[in-house]
C-alpha cells in the first residue's frame, strides 16, 4: 500500500511521504486562495471548494478563513455551512450531512498520534474518519475527535470536547462531551 492508502484507511503512515507533502501544499495554495476571496466573490469560491474538496452539496458557505490537511478527503452535504476559522484535519475521511451548521472555530480533528512513543518517534501518524449527520449543529469552539460519529439532528454545545459517538437526536456537552438530554 502507498502511503496514501495507509493514511485514509487509518493504519500507521509517514506523512513525511512526497505524495502526501504535495498534496498538503496543493491544500495550502487553494484555501489560502479561498481565504483571501471577497464576499461578493462566490462563483470564484465556489469553484475553489469543488477543486480543493472530495465533494461539496448546494448551497455550501464556509467563511474564511478555512484550513484543511488535505482537502480531498471531506464531503460535505447540501446546505452546509460552516463559520469563520474551522480547522479540519482530514487524514481520513470527513463527512458533514445535509443543513449542519458549523459554529467557528471548530476542530474536526480525524488526525491522531499512537500511543506508542516508539511509533510516535519514527514520525508515524494514524487518523479515524468522522462522520457528522444532517442537521446537525456544531456550537462554536467545539473540537470533534478522531473516529467519532455525531448522529442527525443532535446539537453539539460549544466548547465541546467530542471523543465519543453522540447518538442522533440530542443536546450533548462538555469536556468530555456526554449527552445533556433529548431534543
Amino acid at each position: 500500500m502507498s502511503q496514501r492508502e495507509r493514511m485514509v484507511a487509518g493504519e500507521l503512515y509517514d506523512a513525511g511521504d512526497d505524495e502526501l507533502m504535495r498534496s498538503r501544499a496543493r491544500a495550502r495554495a487553494l484555501t489560502a486562495r479561498y481565504n483571501s476571496t471577497t464576499q461578493d466573490a462566490q462563483g470564484e469560491r465556489r469553484e475553489l471548494l469543488e477543486e480543493l474538496l472530495g465533494s461539496v452539496g448546494r448551497d455550501v458557505w464556509i467563511e474564511p478563513p478555512f484550513f484543511c490537511d488535505y482537502g480531498w478527503n471531506i464531503e460535505l452535504g447540501h446546505g452546509v455551512f460552516m463559520n469563520f476559522n474551522c480547522v479540519v484535519l482530514d487524514v481520513t475521511p470527513v463527512r458533514v450531512g445535509d443543513r449542519t451548521l458549523v459554529g467557528p472555530a471548530v476542530q474536526f480533528c480525524a488526525a491522531t498520534h499512537p500511543l506508542d512513543a516508539r511509533e510516535r518517534d519514527r514520525m508515524l501518524e494514524l487518523g479515524a474518519p468522522i462522520t457528522i449527520g444532517s442537521s446537525v449543529w456544531i456550537g462554536a469552539a467545539a473540537v470533534l475527535g478522531a473516529g467519532i460519529t455525531i448522529g442527525d439532528d443532535s446539537v453539539i454545545g460549544a466548547g465541546s470536547i467530542v471523543v465519543r459517538d453522540i447518538p442522533a437526536g440530542v443536546l450533548a456537552a462538555g469536556n468530555p462531551c456526554r449527552v445533556i438530554r433529548e431534543l
